[in-house]
């Protein structure tokens, strides 16, 4: 095992960083590669998507550097990293998310409880014209189960309830958005950085709570109901050289600037590095 985490360790000081994992953080993470490359040309980053559990299972293999997630790491896959490296992979808060819900633009549901939108994505409600929008069939667009988005969704929106039967996986948050935006009967969800095309509603936590809309100040007050972290996991020992500068750098106020003008909201102050 010695051996094992000395040649995953020598094998990321040679400048090439992988970045492997979360479709909602791959167009931030790409950003966030491109801006660091022009400032520190000897260190080349390659950055892909796949969903969280993609990325972390490539971080278990020793694929990737680093894994980029939308959810927390689960139990399993910490094991696995113990298992093959000997230690719980190291996590670092990167961003913040107001994961949105997507209708189209003339769809005239402006606003929905979290109870709706649980009834909603398990099936139980299937016409828009029960939670107050037109009288036709309520066409779900959802992500595959590889996604932390999938997960994250499914764990505090459904309460862990399946989805409905007959809800369309989609591949990406982009290609989600994309089927919403041209569905007039269509709902689904995701990162805010991809609210182009489609339109986010307003969540109420219950029937009697003001519905609140995703913007920098209700998720940083965690006013909107439906907030996360978005998360950069490395095997221990192995975030040094240019990658401890790199994941540095993400935290800093440059690339969370960065981060702000994507789309996503910037880490609190507490957890930033302060470069």
């Amino acid at each position: 095992m010695a051996l094992a985490m000395a040649a995953f360790a020598c094998s990321l000081q040679a400048g090439e960083i992988t970045v492997k994992g979360s479709d909602t953080l791959v167009i931030l993470a790409r950003e966030w590669a491109q801006k660091y490359m022009e400032a520190h040309p000897s260190v080349k980053i390659q950055v892909t998507g796949g969903g969280s559990g993609v990325g972390l299972a490539a971080l278990q293999n020793g694929q990737t550097d680093i894994a980029d997630a939308s959810r927390p790491i689960n139990a399993k896959e910490q094991e696995a990293c113990v298992l093959k490296f000997g230690a719980v992979p190291t996590e670092y808060k990167v961003a913040v998310d107001g994961l949105s819900v997507y209708v189209n633009k003339d769809n005239p549901v402006k606003e929905l409880t979290l109870e709706q939108l649980a009834l909603i994505f398990t099936g139980k409600v299937q016409n828009w014209k029960d939670v107050g929008g037109n009288d036709a069939p309520i066409n779900i667009y959802s992500r595959e189960n590889s996604s932390g988005t999938y997960e994250f969704f499914k764990e505090h929106v459904l309460k862990k309830k399946d989805f409905a039967a007959n809800a369309q996986t989609m591949p990406g948050t982009a290609v989600l958005v994309q089927r919403v935006e041209g569905d007039p009967n269509g709902i689904g969800y995701g990162g805010a950085a991809y609210t182009t095309g489609a339109r986010a509603l307003a969540v109420k936590k219950d029937a009697s709570s003001p519905a609140i809309e995703p913007s920098e100040a209700t998720v940083m007050s965690g006013e909107y109901p439906i907030w996360r972290y978005l998360y950069n996991y490395v095997i221990p020992k192995s975030d040094t050289g240019d990658i401890a500068g790199y994941l540095t750098w993400i935290r800093g106020n440059d690339a969370q600037e960065i981060a702000k003008k994507v789309g996503y909201y910037p880490l609190p102050q507490k957890l930033r590095t302060g470069q």
